[in-house]
């Protein structure tokens, strides 16, 4: 079994197929899927995708979406605490995080990334952070604010120094379509330098598409050949990379095993 630990099966892009993608994913041996919330306008689709018992769900306010939050009178962040009171199937917090190539709402991003790392540690719930160009900051925010239950950093793509002080923090790497292009060399090296269970899979669907997919849209039966990669690297083999990414991601959301 392998589980699709970040994937967007909510989006507008799944509409018209959206059974068919679950079916796919079923062949390809991905059988439980963990969807985050982006905006609030989202999370109405993302808890109805809850109600699939294949289907774990989280609830964030994302940094690339700085646009769509209402933030000026803190009316979203009392939606995410409320929604997070009312929802005790909601796994974790996120997608949250920092976005570094949007320097224009760098200084709100890090404001509403602290409000939800500040909720995660209050509902007893990990979070899902989106980290791009900011794996040192947030480590060293993250370190700052101790969060019992860690999380995992989405996509990961730093070095195997950067991967090593996240997993030190209690946190876990998500690893999905970067790792399969040649040049990811240093992702390559931090791949295999990481403990086992230090790290799930995932897709990121619709987005993040694998080489040789590169302008398609990704869906998370993927997840079958980011295991085959990651396994490759490893020098380990796919059923291994499979039962301990699955454990790791259940342990880490307290997924029904």
């Amino acid at each position: 079994m392998l589980i699709d630990a970040h994937c967007h099966l909510d989006f507008a892009d799944f509409d018209a197929d959206r059974a068919a993608v679950f079916d796919r994913a079923g062949e390809a041996g991905v059988r439980h899927f963990v969807v985050p919330g982006t905006t609030r306008g989202a999370w109405p689709g993302v808890l109805a995708l809850g109600r699939r018992v294949d289907v774990s769900v989280c609830l964030g306010l994302h940094p690339y979406f700085m646009d769509a939050h209402r933030l000026e009178n803190a009316a979203d962040m009392q939606a995410l605490e409320a929604a997070l009171d009312a929802h005790s199937e909601v796994v974790a917090v996120g997608e949250c995080g920092i976005d570094a190539r949007f320097k224009n709402t760098l200084e709100a991003q890090w404001r509403l990334f602290d409000a939800q790392l500040r909720l995660a540690k209050r509902f007893d719930l990990p979070v899902v952070i989106h980290c791009v160009h900011a794996n040192d900051e947030v480590a060293k925010r993250l370190r700052q604010l101790a969060l019992p239950r860690g999380g995992l950093i989405h996509a990961f793509g730093g070095s195997p120094q950067q991967a090593q002080r996240f997993v030190d923090l209690g946190y876990t790497l998500g690893l999905g379509g970067a790792l399969t292009y040649p040049r990811a060399k240093k992702l390559h090296r931090a791949v295999k330098s990481l403990p086992e269970n230090g790290f799930v899979l995932e897709t990121d669907s619709p987005d993040m598409p694998l080489q040789g997919q590169q302008g398609k849209r990704n869906e998370p039966a993927n997840v079958a050949r980011v295991c085959e990669h990651v396994a490759a690297l490893r020098g380990d083999n796919t059923a291994r990379i499979a039962a301990s990414t699955t454990a790791n991601a259940q342990a880490l959301f307290r997924l029904l095993r």
